[in-house]
């Protein structure tokens, strides 16, 4: 039984399409999962103290997290440690740690 030719052209471009379709829907899925990790890590932050949100605020060219209920100011360990070894004359903050 010879296959028909047309047939088996429609065959072949079927099977070209499902493969374009299957990696694109492989790419959308990478993408939406790369976008639901990066919305998942720029959640804001709760204030330990009253449980509001906090946002970054530039101190002297370090990045602090500060409360928008208590106005807590909260650091990270190398902020915190920036604050406190810069020099003795160039923040108030500083001088107390030196």
């Amino acid at each position: 039984m010879a296959i028909d030719l047309k047939d088996r052209g429609d065959a072949l471009e079927n099977e070209y399409f499902r493969k374009q379709e299957a990696e694109l829907l492989a790419k959308m899925k990478a993408k939406l999962e790369t976008e639901k990790a990066a919305e998942e890590s720029a959640t804001p932050l709760k204030c330990p103290k009253c449980d509001g949100s906090l946002y970054e605020k530039d101190f002297e060219n370090i990045v602090i997290d500060v409360c928008d209920k208590c106005s807590g100011v909260w650091f990270d360990a190398h902020e915190f440690v920036n604050v406190a070894m810069k020099e003795e004359g160039s923040s108030w903050f500083g001088k107390l740690f030196s």
